[in-house]
């Protein structure tokens, strides 16, 4: 049984059906299935407190929702956690609604806790390069198997690709080997809801994809895996094994501060706009819907954001730039 049907299984029959409905109609990813279901049970737990359940989800009202959303601030839970548990109770009562399983939304008119504004964590360019420099990568011994030379390759291959085209880590690891193309200098990435798009290899990026796919069938792959990354036994890598490769490789490069996957690629999308890309270019090559998103991924100073408005925003032309 899968985490999810695990989760699933404790729900009443509501909130179960509309987690089946995400996963198999929808098409959303296993995380976001199961961060859904997690989220939704505790709200669940919240109601039995109050002699309420999503079995009967008629009787829930706004004032049993915003009573969930207070006892979450209570235990000085995250407001970016907060703010996604109730966006998981939006969507599972809009579906509810469009089933007209109940007539209106109890999360009508509760609104998110306002966020921190915080910057994500980042590496400057020196450090960047000192973590993708092969010569600060721990070398095998003289006496080591083939593998250590092997994973070496794709360590930084993977770290290459994390900084060079700014992927999420999912998407770094959801890679098939027919997805990459060093020859023509890109790799085919399923995005977020499906979404698919094509991003372009830097050179060096290129270079250490095609000397990790040479080696890769010396892990070997288990029976049928075509993932371009693999672990030790032959399967895909998954997240936390990349961020122990990452965690070991930032020690050896000498960066103090801990570096997770995801900040590889706040890092290339800062750098890509410090060096004077276009907002909506690098919109792209992360893949997000909204360049708002893009500019909360940024560290710009308020020099490189002028240079950016000035190059890039209509209004920064005619009058405004002659004064």
């Amino acid at each position: 049984m899968s985490r999810i049907s695990e989760i699933a299984a404790e729900l009443p029959v509501p909130a179960a059906t509309f987690l089946a409905w995400m996963e198999f109609q929808k098409g959303a990813s296993e995380a976001t299935v199961e961060a859904y279901a997690l989220d939704i049970l505790e709200f669940e737990t919240y109601l039995r407190g109050l002699g309420a359940s999503l079995e009967r989800p008629a009787e829930i009202t706004r004032q049993m929702v915003q009573g969930f959303s207070a006892s979450l601030f209570r235990q000085g839970m995250a407001r970016s956690s907060m703010a996604r548990k109730l966006s998981a109770l939006r969507s599972l009562f809009r579906h509810l609604t469009r089933l007209h399983k109940i007539e209106s939304d109890p999360c009508s008119g509760v609104r998110n806790p306002k966020q921190d504004q915080r910057h994500p964590a980042m590496l400057n360019v020196d450090q960047v390069f000192s973590l993708l420099d092969e010569k600060n990568a721990a070398k095998p011994a003289e006496n080591a198997r083939d593998d250590d030379e092997t994973f070496l390759r794709r360590d930084l291959a993977l770290l290459e690709l994390l900084y060079g085209s700014g992927l999420r880590i999912s998407e770094a690891l959801g890679l098939d080997v027919g997805d990459i193309r060093p020859a023509s200098m890109h790799v085919r990435v399923m995005g977020k809801g499906g979404k698919e798009r094509l991003v372009p290899l830097s050179d060096t990026c290129a270079a250490a994809l095609t000397r990790w796919l040479a080696v890769r069938d010396n892990v070997p792959p288990a029976r049928g895996e075509r993932a371009a990354f693999l672990g030790k036994r032959g399967k895909r890598l998954d997240r936390r094994q990349a961020a122990r490769i990452l965690e070991e490789r930032a020690k050896e490069a000498g960066i103090p501060q801990h570096v997770s996957p995801h900040d590889l690629r706040h890092s290339f999308a800062t750098h890509l706009l410090e060096g004077g890309a276009d907002l909506r270019a690098v919109q792209e090559l992360l893949g997000h819907s909204r360049i708002s998103t893009t500019q909360r991924y940024t560290h710009l100073n308020l020099d490189a954001l002028t240079r950016v408005y000035d190059a890039s925003h209509p209004l920064a032309t005619g009058n405004d730039k002659k004064k």
